[in-house]
């Protein structure tokens, strides 16, 4: 296996793997945030502003991943 091919590999297993975590954490977060408005409908504004902000927090990690997995690569 050449150079190449190992940085393709470990670039693909960095940002597959990087992913995961964040995919399932935003999945958890909504729909904690749909269950909490569903319990407590006036609060649903307050709600989707938290559910955002988590959002974009779980969602670094995942651009972190990708940026790791572009170093690999072409570095």
């Amino acid at each position: 296996m050449d150079i190449e091919s190992a940085k393709l590999i470990g670039m693909g297993l960095a940002v597959g793997l990087g992913v995961i975590g964040p995919g399932i954490g935003i999945g958890l977060v909504v729909a904690g945030a749909l269950e909490a408005m569903g319990r407590n409908p006036e609060a649903s504004g307050k709600i989707i502003t938290n559910m955002f902000v988590g959002i974009a927090f779980t969602e670094a990690l995942a651009i972190f991943a990708l940026v790791i997995g572009f170093i690999i690569k072409y570095t």
